[in-house]
């Protein structure tokens, strides 16, 4: 939104030398009209863009010349200067392309002489024997061949000493750049040379005329010889390896174009070409020349890639066109793709993957070209069926899911260009009957849609064929593909697909329409389904849709917009009376389906309409807009709906538009300012930035749309006509702006008051940074309509200069920018006793001991020196260093000086503080822990450009003594993170026993580390005295109090903890501080160069400090912050002209692997911890790799890790093995490397499979995890709940092709593994592998698209499979049962099944294994509900193919019964029985349900009566399987249950077993499972969701839960119990408590009552829901009895209480939301109140409390109650939203609104009022204990963190309440009867108003920097304060009287800020 401004044009001016200069002065005439002038004018010019109209003047200067000028000396010597400026000039000069296009117009009478001019210029550029200028020559031969007329026909004069030159300077270049091996940077400045000279090449032989003819073929031509010799050039770059594959491949481009320039006869070229391409080249009949030339080709072996780049050539370069090369060009074609088949299968590397899939793409043109007219055999092998398309399909299919989104488009082009083949072979024919495209359609729409290339497919597919054969085969089509718009990745193609059908569709209905009817159709088709998404999708969905999709459907057909608002409309105004209904009868009320209320329903969906239609110039002005389609009350309700997305889309209907100039209305303006005060405090990231960037293209518009109005109040002002004045007058318009802004930034200001919420500071902070932006200071003659500036003011600076203090760095940062836009403003703010006091504040801050507390003193410190706001006193402690600026300081910038002051007094604090810590590492860490100091410095230097320093001589000592320090810092701490375990340091060594046993772990360690902090353990006591001799104390002395000072003499307790986070955290300060430095300072390339700050060695020796503390650091968040700052030095290593420094990372990675493979005992290398940062250090070193280039080390270092990660019999240690094996680990998972890292994929797993079976069990650790690594890097990133969802898995085709060399290792292995299950030997025979393996089979799954290559058939598997099914190991045998799935396809799984089910034994066998037949059995499981789940089987096979397994399963249903004594076997069997009766308990059309047929719940029926549900259990749990037993066999019961009770109706008697029987089981496995059944029927049943109600077998079982409530011991069927319970409707079952269990109704609810304040968190949430709901029914069934049920009442309202507090889990919270909100219409709204007003009040707070939870759902149910009280007929006409879901933000200002209101309904004022005046003050603070922490030292516990509400702001319901009991009280003009009646409140208000006063007189001048949390908790209650002070006096009638208030001299001046905000019109 907004116009960007385009970037000015950046020309370099061009020059001539003197001589040239000279020339023109003497030509030039006086008059300047001549060339001569016209160019000394030109040239005299620094500026190019001014050079380029003297340039354009040439050609028409020239045309008025006579003919005769021609011979004119000073036209002939300014045709030569241009020549020399023409190729003087560079290739990207804007120049160089307008002199030529000038020059091309010159007169025909000059062009002889320029031609001239030019070759000789250019003959003295070819003539250039300097290697260094061959690339600017190479370039002006290309310039010259472009569009260049002169240009061309210079270089066809010279065309023998240019092909000379070129052949030279190729010869050149290469040599030169194998001596420079190493240099990459040369290295890759020399190969593009290289590549830039071969494309010049191809060019030339092009576009030059000299090659027409035959003359120039002659062997002693030089031209010729020069042809050979670049052909001979290019057939070596062909098959040089160690060049770029960009020049190999352009190589082979020029390779085949020179053989078609050169080689007679043309009819011969494909021939000779297919020879070459099938390495069957005839030395003998080919020519002399071409033999010596392409000796490589015709003799050698060709690589694979040089074939590759060979078929590109041949397919560019040679001319396919309307078959004009015949027969053999269309065998060359053959050939060509034969030869691009078996390429396929070797390349490996990405890149050359990539390179396969254009030259295939490319082939498929070609094609399409020649099939156009060829011969009807070359149409028979390319159609459809033919074996060449079918290969190209299965590439297709192969890699349409690959990871390179390039390649993946590839396939897109191939499967495009395929479908256009078949067109084109069968000519004539009906495309939708064709047997091709209609086989291809239904495959593809058989396909999982998580399938990315299933969309591009059809799209293809649609554009050929239509869209209507698609919808003929399934009309759900739009609907599907809508349902995976919630998949992020899918979106695009999704979207994509959408868009195709509908414009086709569209299309089509159009053309055969005879009225308007078609649009209906389309309408139905299309539109329906995206409103049902936009209503009832989920927020990813909807999001998804709105952005990608709707706009895309409104640009196609712009006229379904209204059909959509219209729809949508009706549906809005439907759900508010749904909603109204609801309110008043409850929810337990069945209605018609509207959409659910909890969704976002029709007004969501109609303000995103609405928004992408007007951002899309689709509506044509806000006002039409509001007027005809939607009312502006509607849009208020979507800016504070409950949901965040229809906030966002109505926000964006407000702010976007197509059109950046239009007006924003008043209207707008209000509705803005209305959701900015609710919607600031969103805690999602991503609402917040969309709200924020909403805004700014409001404020864009804004700005934009007042210079127009600007520029029209400037033309009204000169007379124009009435008749085109806008309405109103434009400064009218602009004063709305300025208010407008004015009332925003106001807002925004106000929103960071003490104890705003972080996401409150963020948003207000980004928005008013946007307006600063947007909005820039008044420059020249630009008009701006607001400044930020002219709002601040001290109170509002101070706002933001304490956002400083925010324990998030987002608010620092924002605070700080803001702060910097702000610039000029800011100064008149500042003091110098002030900024003397925030100075010091962030020198104390910086040795704080709270990690945040340095952040904020870095940016305290910045902020001080960009404002030049240092204090004098600084330059007075620095006087030493003064005197050395000299002169200097006057051209130094004033922030450079300022950083050098700040960062050489935090070096002289830091030195003093590494010294203390030399001698005590302790009282480091208790008193100045120094890592904030280096966190300052490096905070200061990274906001410095230091690539432009001014006092480079005084920076340097500083640099030096920085390194020093750091390396000094280091050497203290680095023993503490060395340690063998830094993290076991954790005890309290605050006593005796815990410091014992701190010394038993550092004597454990005592070997390695050898710091003073590691001799002794101390005991920390307070004591008068700190002496470092007990230090040295020995441990007998243990006792000896030993006291820590800390800052200002106070004693504090030490904790190893402390210790070990100071070290760390300064370990981490060091090595970000030293990757600063690298990156930003400039180094010195010799070492008397000025130009730089780091010498040559002292990068060196950074480099050797992060490897030292990379390779032996134990502690992981040292040693990854190390990486950090290693990373940034070794990407400037890379980039570094400096060749020793370049080649470092090199000699580093040699090192550390001769290190890891020699395996030293020595060695200090860490071998646990997963090698700790020893593959962090390889992976920086790997990482900064130029990726464009052949990745060499990666290359070797992945062959080293890989010999060492196999595992090797000889082998002495295991140590290389363990650390190969993690460093391979971290280099697959590490996304830098890409796609580079791919082919070594195969090896890694190789190695993980084979570690897995070492003996040692470090080596299997490190291979599992190097294999998890490997499963997400193969199969993708977990996308899905489901661990085998097929979102994380790959066909079998595609797994297997991508990595070949798996499939024999895989079958080798599994062979392996299965033939050790099949031993005889009896003995427990467990293969390590087998796991690795069946979890890499079991992700792979069955495609309809995978064909049947013999080559990767998946068949030879199967057996091996099926054998590790008899495994010893349970979970083996499942992980077998699920790899067989993906291994049979679907068509052979019945045959598969029946064929296992015949192996098993029958029930006279007498020796089986039950391992094999568990195995068995889950191998029929899996494939049965595999066979189940798959969608493409026409109902009468799938029917007839399970008849035929069910009559197998009968046959060995032995198995299920007590024949089988396992039960674990029997439980499987008893899964396969409920799996059938699943599938098959339908009726097929006019038969009854198979299962019936077969008598197959005969069979069940006797299983279960037979069973031990019947007879009883005469096990123990300790039988293997009895659980797994039960419940399988209660799931078959209540199957069959259900079966009979559908089939039988009333009768029930034929039941198998009743729902008693399983409920009264003493296993609470059946218990749980029948409940679970049963809740499920009993809540579709009380929601109106089952169909026919409850069936008769559930009727009056009220009696029955009742008394197993009271014995069921059981937590989760206990639960389960009470949900059924609530479900029920208590009319039915409360009544029979006395009888049953014999509690009266009142008892009963005691008792639940007492379970719901006792039990624990889920069932005392069931509980509460039933209490409540019991007491909802006493109400209103009993309202004489009321008074009787007081104490209950009173209990319950204290239950529901305590379940509101905070510490609660948030399943409590949710409870206790969902009941008030449904008793909303009895306790909380009722116009005559059932309970006290105490009790009323308080469920009241309850509700405020819920609305101000952390918790999203929580909130969003608390808001649901104020949508319910604000529903009522007693309070629905006092807000505009009523009846409306709205965010908890509004609800909370709503539901005082509403209690206030009540209460003067209820006549309640006088006794009401004292307890909310009580809540506005806040009477559970405790102000006494917040004033006494002031003052004291706060003990820290360090990770220990208190729970937090970081979403509730306290003064935001402080600040409502004031406002509602102000609005309240003057509204109804009530007052106490007597001074006396709110006494003590008054006495309470004063006492606390006078103890404020006293804590903000002793408070320190920074204490909102130094005391950050007392000081906001003093300023909230201060506030509080003040609001009740005023509603007193009013009450008093002191309101016109001063009122106590805090003065100025009670508290510092940014406390006295603070007021009350204006009122808001929120209800």
């Amino acid at each position: 939104m907004g116009v960007k401004k385009k970037k000015e044009m950046q020309v370099a001016a061009l020059t001539i030398c003197h001589q040239d200069l000279e020339s023109l002065r003497s030509f030039a005439d006086v008059e300047g009209k001549n060339l001569a002038s016209l160019l000394l004018h030109c040239v005299q010019l620094t500026d190019g863009v001014s050079q380029i109209c003297y340039i354009k003047q040439i050609a028409p200067l020239l045309e008025k010349e006579d003919k005769n000028g021609m011979c004119d000396p000073i036209i002939r010597s300014c045709l030569d200067i241009l020549a020399g400026i023409y190729l003087s000039l560079s290739l990207k000069n804007p120049l160089k392309k307008v002199l030529a296009s000038s020059l091309n117009g010159l007169p025909e009478f000059f062009l002889t002489e320029a031609i001239h001019s030019f070759t000789c210029r250019l003959q003295e550029e070819l003539n250039t024997t300097d290697l260094c200028s061959y690339r600017k020559v190479i370039d002006n031969i290309s310039s010259c061949l472009e569009n260049f007329n002169l240009g061309r026909a210079s270089v066809n004069n010279l065309l023998e000493n240019v092909l000379h030159f070129l052949q030279k300077s190729l010869i050149e270049i290469l040599e030169e750049n194998r001596k420079l091996t190493g240099n990459h940077i040369a290295q890759t400045q020399l190969m593009n040379d290289l590549l830039v000279g071969i494309r010049v090449s191809v060019t030339l032989v092009q576009k030059v005329q000299g090659f027409q003819g035959n003359l120039w073929k002659a062997s002693s031509s030089p031209i010729w010889q020069s042809m050979c010799g670049l052909l001979s050039i290019f057939t070596k770059f062909l098959s040089d390896d160690d060049l770029l594959q960009t020049i190999q491949s352009t190589s082979g481009l020029a390779v085949i174009l020179f053989i078609k320039i050169m080689f007679d006869p043309p009819e011969k070229i494909p021939g000779l070409i297919s020879s070459l391409l099938l390495r069957s080249v005839d030395c003998v009949s080919i020519p002399e020349w071409f033999m010596s030339s392409c000796r490589n080709l015709c003799c050698a072996e060709i690589p694979e890639s040089a074939l590759l780049f060979l078929c590109q050539g041949t397919l560019a370069m040679l001319d396919w066109q309307n078959g004009s090369m015949g027969p053999c060009g269309e065998a060359l074609l053959l050939d060509t793709v034969h030869v691009l088949f078996s390429l396929s299968s070797w390349i490996k590397e990405s890149t050359l993957e990539m390179f396969l899939s254009r030259i295939l793409a490319s082939w498929t043109s070609s094609a399409i070209c020649v099939l156009e007219s060829s011969s009807p055999s070359l149409k028979n092998s390319l159609n459809g069926n033919s074996s060449i398309v079918e290969r190209l399909l299965e590439y297709v299919y192969t890699h349409w899911e690959h990871p390179l989104d390039a390649l993946r488009h590839q396939t897109k082009i191939i499967f495009k260009n395929l479908l256009q083949m078949h067109r084109l072979t069968i000519e004539g024919a009906d495309l939708v009957t064709d047997p091709f495209f209609w086989g291809l359609t239904v495959s593809l729409l058989q396909l999982e849609w998580h399938v990315k290339g299933k969309y591009t497919c059809l799209g293809c597919l649609v554009e050929c064929t239509g869209i209507e054969h698609i919808l003929t085969v399934d009309k759900t089509i739009p609907s599907q593909i809508l349902e995976v718009m919630g998949e992020q990745s899918l979106v695009p193609y999704a979207s994509d697909l959408l868009e195709t059908m509908f414009k086709n569709h569209k299309t089509h209905l159009k053309s055969q329409a005879v009225d308007s009817t078609w649009i209906d159709q389309l309408h139905e088709t299309w539109i329906s389904p995206l409103l049902f998404i936009l209503c009832e999708g989920n927020l990813d969905q909807k999001s998804n849709v709105i952005d990608h999709y709707l706009p895309k459907l409104l640009n196609c057909s712009p006229e379904s917009l209204s059909y959509m608002v219209k729809i949508l409309q009706t549906s809005a105004d439907a759900k508010t009376v749904m909603v109204f209904v609801i309110a008043l009868f409850g929810q337990d009320r069945s209605f018609p389906s509207l959409g659910s209320c909890n969704s976002r329903g029709a007004l969501g969906a109609l303000m995103a309409c609405l928004r992408t239609a007007r951002a899309h110039g689709h509506l044509q002005s806000a006002t039409d807009t509001w007027g005809s389609l939607v009312s502006s009350a509607r849009i208020k309700q979507g800016l504070v709906h409950q949901h965040c997305q229809v906030r966002i889309d109505t926000l964006g209907l407000l702010c976007e538009s197509n059109r950046s100039t239009e007006i924003v209305s008043t209207e707008e303006m209000q509705l803005i300012q209305f959701f900015i005060t609710y919607n600031l405090n969103n805690q999602s990231p991503g609402v917040r930035q969309q709200i924020c960037s909403l805004l700014k293209k409001l404020f864009c518009r804004i700005q934009e749309s007042s210079q127009v109005l600007y520029k029209l109040e400037q033309s009204m002002s000169k007379h124009e006509p009435e008749n085109e004045s806008p309405k109103q007058h434009p400064s009218v318009s602009l004063q709305q702006y300025k208010n407008f802004m004015s009332s925003i930034c106001s807002s925004l200001f106000e929103a960071l008051f003490p104890g705003s919420s972080y996401p409150t500071r963020f948003s207000a902070l980004t928005i008013l940074g946007s307006i600063a932006e947007v909005f820039p200071v008044q420059e020249g003659g630009i008009q701006t309509v607001y400044q930020l500036s002219h709002d601040i003011d001290a109170g509002r600076f101070q706002a933001v200069m304490e956002c400083f203090t925010s324990t998030f760095e987002d608010v620092k940062i924002l605070a700080f920018a803001l702060l910097m836009k702000l610039t000029k403003t800011v100064v008149q703010f500042q003091d110098s006793e002030k900024l003397q006091g925030l100075f010091q504040a962030a020198l104390e801050l910086s040795t704080s001991t709270k990690p945040h507390d340095c952040v904020t003193a870095s940016y305290l410190l910045n902020f001080l020196i960009w404002q030049d706001a240092l204090p004098s006193s600084l330059s007075a402690n620095l006087q030493t260093q003064q005197v050395a600026y000299g002169d200097g300081d006057k051209l130094a910038s004033v922030v450079e000086r300022n950083t050098l002051m700040v960062i050489k007094c935090l070096l002289e604090n830091l030195e003093e503080e590494i010294s203390q810590a030399e001698n005590s590492l302790l009282q480091a860490a208790a008193s100045c822990p120094m890592y904030g100091r280096v966190h300052c410095v490096t905070g200061a230097l990274q906001k410095l450009p230091l690539n432009s320093l001014q006092l480079v001589s005084e920076w340097r000592p500083v640099v030096e003594k920085l390194l020093l320090l750091s390396y000094r810092l280091s050497a203290v701490v680095s023993p503490v993170i060395q340690s063998s375990s830094p993290e076991g340091l954790i005890p309290m060594d605050t006593d005796s026993e815990s410091a014992s046993r701190l010394q038993m772990i550092l004597n454990e360690i005592q070997p390695r580390d050898t710091n003073d902090y590691f001799s002794q353990v101390k005991i920390v006591k307070e004591h008068d005295s700190f002496d470092l001799e007990d230090l040295n104390a020995s441990m007998p002395d243990i006792d000896t109090p030993v006291e820590i000072k800390g800052k200002e003499g106070k004693t504090c307790d030490v904790t190893a903890q402390m210790v070990l986070v100071c070290c760390w955290r300064s370990m981490k300060e060091v090595a970000l501080l030293l990757g600063t430095l690298c990156q930003l300072l400039p180094m010195q390339s010799v070492p008397e160069s000025s130009d730089g700050l780091l010498t040559v060695e002292q990068v060196r020796d950074i480099g050797d400090y992060f490897k030292q503390h990379l390779l032996q650091s134990r502690h992981r968040g040292a040693f990854e912050l190390a990486y950090t700052g290693f990373v940034k030095l070794t990407e400037i290593l890379s980039r570094c002209p400096n060749v020793s420094l370049q080649k470092l990372p090199e000699q580093w990675l040699w090192n550390v692997l001769e290190e890891i493979k020699c395996s030293d005992p020595s060695s200090k290398l860490c071998a646990t911890r997963r090698s700790a940062g020893i593959p962090f250090y390889i992976q920086a070193l790997l990482a900064s790799e130029p990726k464009k280039g052949k990745m060499d080390l990666l290359k070797i270092t992945m062959k080293e890790l890989m010999s060492l990660a196999r595992p090797t019999e000889d082998s002495q240690s295991t140590v290389p093995q363990v650390h190969a094996l993690n460093i391979l680990r971290a280099l697959y998972r590490d996304t830098r490397l890409r796609e580079n890292i791919i082919p070594y994929v195969t090896d890694g797993a190789k190695a993980a499979i084979l570690g897995f079976t070492s003996p040692v069990w470090a080596v299997r650790n490190s291979s599992t995890l190097l294999f998890s690594t490997l499963i997400t890097r193969i199969f993708g990133v977990k996308r899905g709940s489901d661990e085998l969802s097929k979102k994380n898995r790959l066909t079998g085709r595609e797994f297997f092709s991508r990595f070949p060399e798996l499939y024999p290792f895989l079958l080798k292995q599994l062979e392996a593994v299965a033939n050790t299950v099949d031993s005889d030997t009896g003995e427990l025979n467990r293969h390590p592998s087998m796991f690795l393996l069946l979890l890499v089979l079991g992700r792979l799954y069955p495609s309809p698209m995978d064909g049947t290559s013999s080559a990767l058939s998946m068949a030879p598997f199967v057996p091996f499979i099926i054998r590790c099914g008899g495994s010893p190991v349970y979970r083996s045998r499942e992980m077998a049962a699920r790899a067989l799935v993906p291994f049979v396809m679907v068509d052979q799984i019945p045959n598969t099944i029946q064929t296992l089910l015949a192996r098993l034994p029958n029930c006279t066998d007498h020796c089986f294994r039950q391992n094999h037949i568990h195995g068995t059995l889950l191998q029929v499981f899996h494939l049965l509900q595999a066979y189940s789940d798959s969608k493409h089987r026409t109902n009468s096979d799938f029917q007839q193919e399970l008849t035929d397994v069910t009559v197998c399963t009968k046959a060995k249903l032995w198995l299920a019964k007590r024949q089988n004594p396992c039960l674990v076997t029997r439980a499987v069997y008893i899964d396969i029985l409920f799996l059938l009766t699943c599938c098959l308990d339908k009726p097929a059309k006019g038969n009854q349900p198979v299962l019936e047929s077969l008598g197959f719940w005969e069979e069940i029926s006797g299983i279960i009566t037979g069973s031990e549900l019947i007879t009883g259990f005469p096990y123990t749990f300790t039988v293997p399987g009895l659980p797994q037993y039960l419940q399988s066999l209660t799931k078959l019961a209540i199957a069959a249950v259900w079966a009979v009770t559908a089939k039988a109706g009333e009768q029930t008697r034929n039941v198998p077993i009743s729902f008693s029987q399983l409920l009264e089981s003493t296993f609470s496995e059946v218990r749980l499972l029948t409940l679970e059944a049963l809740l499920e029927r009993f809540s579709a049943a009380a929601s109106g969701l089952a169909e026919k109600g409850l069936p008769p077998l559930l009727h009056n079982m009220g009696e029955k839960f009742l008394m197993l409530a009271m014995k069921e011991k059981q937590p989760e069927c206990f639960c389960k119990i009470l949900k059924i319970l609530h479900c029920m409707d208590p009319r039915e079952w409360l009544p029979q408590t006395e009888y049953c269990v014999h509690l009266t109704p009142k008892e009963f609810l005691i008792w639940t009552m007492d379970i719901a304040s006792t039990e624990r968190s889920e069932i005392r949430s069931v509980a509460l829901r039933l209490a409540s709901k019991v007491v909802a029914h006493h109400t209103q069934t009993r309202e004489e009895n009321r008074d009787s049920m007081a104490p209950e009442l009173k209990q319950w309202v204290q239950l529901v209480v305590l379940s509101c507090e905070d510490h609660l889990p948030p399943e409590s919270r949710l409870a206790a939301a969902e009941v008030l909100a449904s008793i909303t219409p009895y306790f909380l709204t009722n116009p005559h109140p059932i309970i006290g007003l105490q009790d009323t009040l308080a469920l009241w707070r309850c509700v405020f409390t819920l609305l101000q939870s952390e918790e999203q759902a929580i909130r969003d149910a608390a808001a649901e109650i104020v949508t319910t009280a604000l529903s009522q007929e007693n309070t629905s006409q006092s807000t505009e939203f009523a009846f409306c879901q709205v965010d908890a933000s509004i609800a909370l200002a709503l539901a005082m609104a509403v209690l206030c209101d009540l209460l003067q309904q209820w006549d309640q004022l006088a006794p009401g009022l004292p307890i909310l005046l009580r809540w506005l003050l806040g009477e559970n603070d405790d102000l006494v204990v917040c004033a006494e922490s002031t003052c004291q030292v706060e003990e820290d516990y360090l990770f220990e963190k208190a729970d937090v509400n970081l979403w509730a702001e306290t003064l935001v319901s402080v600040r409502y309440l004031y406002k509602h009991l102000s609005r309240l009280l003057s509204k109804s003009s009530w007052r106490p009867p007597g001074p006396e009646t709110l006494p003590d409140l008054r006495r309470t208000v004063s006492e606390q108003y006078h103890l404020l006063s006293q804590v903000f007189r002793e408070l320190p001048p920074t204490a909102e920097f130094l005391k950050t949390v007392e000081f906001t908790r003093l300023r909230i209650q201060k506030e509080r304060t003040l609001a009740c002070l005023r509603l007193l006096a009013f009450l008093e009638g002191k309101e016109g009287e001063d009122t106590q208030v805090l003065s100025a001299s009670d508290s510092p001046p940014e406390a006295s800020q603070l007021t009350l905000p204006r009122a808001e019109t929120a209800c």
